[in-house]
């Protein structure tokens, strides 16, 4: 296989951005995901791509429950911000303010346009990621008319 070709025709694909995260107790994860699209109308299934050495992936996969915050198409800084390791100080995730979701108790990044919460069904644990199969079970919409943050649009490549 031409590795040149592959690469550039994989980050063909479309990707938007989110923010995922996970609690066990008062263990909180949080990171920028891009591997994510819906599955099913009914149920409301979500696939979503996790690293399998990550910690997030270790508390998704122990808990079966994960929170998505959808990110807007000014909001790069953000997505950066949670490219690393998770810090939670009082209402703030990475120095963001959160609230927990209405269903699992999940952070939720209030200045996101728009959120759901899932609870997995199914994984496929293949290569180095894990896809996740969810159930949405809440979501909430906090700017109707928001634009999401495509990874096209940052410069940033995760795929091929």
């Amino acid at each position: 296989m031409d590795q040149e070709a592959k690469k550039r025709s994989l980050r063909m694909i479309t990707y938007g951005l989110y923010i995922l995260t996970a609690k066990d107790g008062d263990d909180v994860s949080a990171g920028t995901v891009n591997w994510v699209s819906q599955a099913s109308f009914a149920p409301p299934l979500i696939m979503v791509g996790v690293k399998k050495d990550s910690h997030l992936h270790e508390i998704v996969e122990k808990t079966g429950h994960m929170a998505l915050s959808i990110l807007g198409s000014a909001q790069k800084d953000i997505a950066a911000d949670f490219f690393r390791p998770t810090n939670v100080e009082g209402s703030q995730l990475n120095g963001h303010e959160f609230e927990f979701s209405p269903e699992y108790g999940l952070p939720l990044l209030t200045e996101t346009p728009a959120w759901f919460e899932a609870r997995v069904t199914d994984a496929v644990m293949r290569g180095d990621h894990t896809i996740f199969v969810a159930e949405v079970t809440g979501a909430g919409v906090r700017q109707p008319d928001a634009v999401p943050l495509v990874m096209r649009e940052t410069g940033w490549f995760y795929g091929g």
